[in-house]
């Protein structure tokens, strides 16, 4: 068998054996198969092509096939590891986790974290539904402390049961500062993956990263 039929039964046999066959991971390889496959059938009979360097091109060969291979692994990693994060968050449904999302009001006081800007002089609290309806607006005490939302609007009454976001505008010398989302607790009752991603689902139907938790406690 002359080298150039070789090689190429060498490339069929390895596009069939080695795993993966992502077109996009393997387009690089694929092209060097079929350059040094072209190469070895269109070289000159009386000139053909010095030993080292088809030496050196088979090692590159094999280097080529020893990447794809590693992205392979790679691949195969990151979905363990996104399965073990679900794992390891499995025992947060059912608390409660801290994350800049709405949350769902059933007429419970709710704690707000707010994000205050560390140089503003003033801070109000923005209340806003389901829809994106500003349904208030109150003015809060600058800095990180926690704040206690009652959900009883300006006339007095509860405002409805529904989910609501809160952000924190932040004020120096009556200018704003920009608008930052406060922090609020959720119910965890679901963790979803999705490829490295942990996601928690919160009652309500809210969606927090797992990255984004920045506090876990029991509910009540």
């Amino acid at each position: 068998m002359d080298i150039a039929a070789a090689s190429s039964a060498a490339v069929q046999a390895t596009n069939t054996d080695r795993p993966g066959n992502d077109p996009l991971v393997n387009s690089d390889f694929e092209t060097f198969l079929v350059m040094l496959t072209t190469q070895l059938e269109n070289q000159d009979p009386l000139n053909p092509v010095e030993s080292a360097d088809f030496a050196v091109q088979l090692a590159t060969f094999s280097g080529v096939e020893q990447q794809v291979q590693t992205n392979d692994l790679l691949k195969s990693l990151a979905a363990q590891l996104g399965a073990g994060s679900v794992g390891q968050v499995a025992n947060w449904v059912g608390k409660e986790v801290r994350a800049p999302t709405g949350v769902e009001f059933t007429g419970s006081p709710v704690t707000v974290v707010p994000k205050v800007n560390p140089l503003a002089d003033a801070a109000q609290l923005v209340v806003v539904d389901r829809q994106g309806n500003q349904v208030q607006r109150l003015d809060i005490t600058p800095g990180d402390e926690a704040y206690v939302w009652t959900g009883v609007g300006t006339d007095g009454f509860p405002l409805p049961d529904g989910t609501y976001t809160f952000h924190v505008d932040s004020l120096a010398n009556g200018e704003p500062l920009g608008r930052t989302q406060a922090e609020v607790y959720g119910t965890v009752t679901e963790a979803q993956v999705n490829g490295d991603q942990v996601t928690l689902i919160l009652s309500g139907g809210g969606k927090v990263a797992v990255e984004d938790v920045s506090a876990l406690r029991d509910p009540g």
